[in-house]
């Protein structure tokens, strides 16, 4: 027969097991009701369909970007939802790549989206990362177990900046949001690359675009986005590849983001698209 502190100790882990368990129960109910709120606030899009008049006088870049990855008369995104696949690197550039598995949210008018990412730092340790930019507020919550914090950041001028800049350069997986009706400016820099401007409830992001010969976009750039672990603003890259047809439309299936420090490069996130659906209506 198991002693006491034997059965003691057995009933606290099944306990603690229990708990955590309970947590992310609650965490993903939370997290969907996120979700099913920023669907429910999404208005249609400016225009039921693209057409190519509207992007003529557009810097020659930009026009030839989306007649390459829109055909006349494409539907234009309501909402996307992105399966990703792929790594995560928390801390600086010598830090290890761990398993992710994501589930992404957008929507177009607003501009919005809710990240749920499944981080495995250990075989029996996932971190839980919900990041979002929902009704023009930034946050980012990151959970160990589903209930140990291990990173947040609530709304603040400098995050809600961040994450619409994310929302920005992401917008390549549903590029009618880019379209200038949708409230996107567009300036030329050169032959191959033009800044993307996009204001949402008071706040502005702006992003480069750098396109490649056959007019898609190989990766976008911003001089300044704010990073929490520095409490500053750092240049950040994000790069797109092997490019195919989803819902009509010409968009990226790999993808990774970096921050350009001034002692180097610090690649954090590289995935596969492995889920793509999006809604016009």
């Amino acid at each position: 027969m198991p002693s006491k502190s034997a059965r003691w100790l057995s009933a606290a882990a099944l306990g603690a097991v229990a708990a955590v368990a309970l947590s992310r129960v609650r965490l993903k109910r939370a997290t969907a009701r996120r979700v099913r709120t920023l669907l429910a606030d999404a208005d249609p899009p400016s225009k039921p369909t693209y057409g190519r008049d509207e992007v003529a006088d557009l810097p020659e870049p930009v026009r030839r970007y989306f007649e390459t990855v829109l055909r006349d008369g494409q539907p234009r995104v309501r909402s996307a939802r992105l399966e990703q696949r792929g790594e995560f690197r928390l801390g600086d550039d010598e830090g290890d790549w761990k398993p992710l598995t994501a589930t992404q949210h957008y929507t177009t008018n607003p501009p919005g989206f809710v990240w749920d990412a499944d981080i495995r730092m250990l075989p029996f340790l996932p971190v839980r990362v919900v990041d979002a930019y929902e009704r023009g507020r930034g946050s980012l919550r990151a959970m160990a177990l589903s209930t140990v914090p291990v990173a947040t950041a609530d709304p603040s001028p400098e995050m809600d900046e961040g994450e619409l800049l994310r929302y920005l350069a992401e917008a390549v997986w549903f590029p009618t949001a880019l379209l200038p009706g949708e409230g996107v400016e567009w300036e030329a820099r050169d032959d191959r690359s033009a800044r993307a401007t996009l204001t949402d409830r008071g706040t502005t992001a702006s992003v480069v675009f750098h396109f490649r010969e056959d007019g898609r976009v190989e990766r976008v750039s911003a001089d300044e986005r704010y990073r929490q672990a520095d409490d500053d603003f750092e240049r950040w890259t994000g790069h797109f590849d092997d490019y195919e047809r989803r819902e009509g439309m010409s968009v990226p299936t790999t993808a990774s983001v970096e921050w350009n420090l001034p002692d180097g490069d610090a690649p954090y996130w590289r995935a596969t698209i492995t889920g793509f659906d999006v809604r016009t209506r």
